[in-house]
């Protein structure tokens, strides 16, 4: 193959004027044109001869930040793919000596209107230990999942403060697991991911062998497993699994699981032999989980499973605001139910056991959630007493608040409003629901 001869000053001066774009064309892709004319293609009026030169290394960074925000998707996302597949090849050092005028090229790039553009950026600097940390900050918060799937899972950039506050964030759907699915996942993260109570990304968290998952963590993942057929499996293949914890799942878990538990290698002949006792145990009782009929037992997902003692008291009573106070006398009412009512999307329950709590007429919490009151429900949930881990979770489902509208806890720990703020609040839903 003969080798392009080098052209001319004069000559690329010509064709950069040329009135047929494909000469102009031709020119912006060759690698030995002079900076200030490949700068000048820059404002071509042909979209081909911007994309070529979206695509040419040799194009001075200046002219990339323009094309970042060029009026065509396919010159921008020729931009991305290019300067996708330079960053990740350069030392920290050589990304720090191109100039900060490519960070702001993939800064525009990461806020682009066009999905394609922000995934080509999101998967090539997925890896990248030196990539700007407000760059991957955004892209992980992107409401395409495609987008910020690749950097939630991989990029090292990504500090643990900043995985638990996107987790309070209510992200894009397929986030929550994406974090999960992490190599090495810190602890406070693990527990973060694990409170939301989100169905898949439990699931995959605990199918991580790397994930470090504390036993109080475990533990609240173990008070709710029962009713959540899609993690009885990877419960039962966690390696390390404690012994305990192996005949908390003995109870539940169904038949078909049971034997893959006992096939397990890594538990002591004490553990062994207890675990036979509870099998041996379960088949002979009439209330195994594997039969059918009486309150005892509800179906989830297809397989019979403990009902949850509120669920068991709303069927029972069938009021969800008496169901609450009978609950509440019973010492059966907390956060935690109202977590798991959430989940289950009964949210009916979810604002009597809310209402209970608070100790407040239920027209006042009702008046809260049909007005879609961000503050009324961040102060119902503060006198009712429940973590600021579940502001989100209760603005999004039960108010029904647009995730950009959520008010979230204070950077530090802690409601967003303040105490005073929280009580005129309700002072002021009282007054509005006709009861003060």
């Amino acid at each position: 193959m003969v080798a392009q001869k080098r052209i001319s000053y004069e000559d690329a001066k010509r064709m950069a004027s040329h009135e047929d774009p494909a000469v102009r064309q031709a020119l912006a892709a060759r690698p030995d044109v002079m900076p200030e004319i490949l700068f000048f293609l820059a404002g071509d009026p042909s979209p081909q001869v911007r994309q070529a030169l979206a695509g040419n290394v040799a194009t001075p960074r200046k002219a990339d930040l323009q094309l970042a925000a060029d009026s065509d998707d396919s010159v921008r996302s020729r931009l991305a793919g290019k300067i996708a597949g330079i960053l990740p090849g350069l030392s920290e050092g050589e990304a720090t000596k191109l100039g900060h005028l490519i960070y702001e090229a993939l800064d525009l790039l990461a806020r682009d209107q066009v999905v394609r553009v922000r995934s080509i950026v999101a998967d090539a600097l997925k890896d990248v230990a030196h990539a700007p940390p407000e760059v991957i900050n955004r892209l992980a918060r992107d409401s395409e999942i495609v987008v910020a799937g690749p950097i939630l899972e991989n990029s090292p950039v990504l500090t643990d403060e900043d995985l638990v506050a996107i987790v309070s964030e209510s992200p894009v759907k397929g986030a929550l697991a994406a974090i999960a699915r992490r190599d090495q996942l810190a602890g406070v993260v693990a527990d973060a991911v694990a409170r939301t109570g989100d169905v898949e990304a439990v699931g995959v968290l605990l199918t991580n062998a790397s994930a470090q998952i504390r036993e109080d963590t475990l533990d609240w993942i173990l008070e709710r497993a029962p009713g959540v057929e899609g993690w009885h499996g990877p419960l039962i293949r966690r390696p390390g699994l404690p012994g305990g914890t192996a005949l908390r799942i003995a109870r539940f878990v169904a038949d078909s699981l049971l034997k893959t538990l006992m096939e397990r290698e890594d538990f002591d002949k004490e553990t062994f032999a207890l675990l036979r006792a509870e099998v041996g145990r379960r088949l002979d009782s009439p209330e195994a989980p594997r039969s059918r009929g009486g309150n005892a037992l509800f179906t989830a997902n297809g397989v019979d499973a403990p009902m949850p003692r509120w669920k068991r008291t709303l069927i029972e009573i069938g009021r969800p605001l008496d169901a609450a106070l009978s609950l509440q006398q019973a010492g059966g009412l907390d956060s935690l139910v109202v977590l798991d009512a959430l989940e289950e999307g009964d949210d009916a329950f979810v604002l009597a056991a809310l209402a209970v709590l608070a100790g407040i007429p239920f027209t006042v919490a009702h008046k809260i959630v049909d007005m879609q009151s961000a503050k009324g429900i961040v102060a119902l949930a503060w006198k009712a007493g429940v973590s600021e881990r579940m502001l989100a979770p209760l603005q999004n489902k039960l108010c029904r608040i647009a995730p950009a509208d959520v008010l979230k806890p204070r950077p530090g720990g802690g409601f967003p409003l303040t105490t005073d703020e929280m009580a005129w609040q309700l002072e002021f839903f009282n007054q509005i629901a006709g009861k003060g």
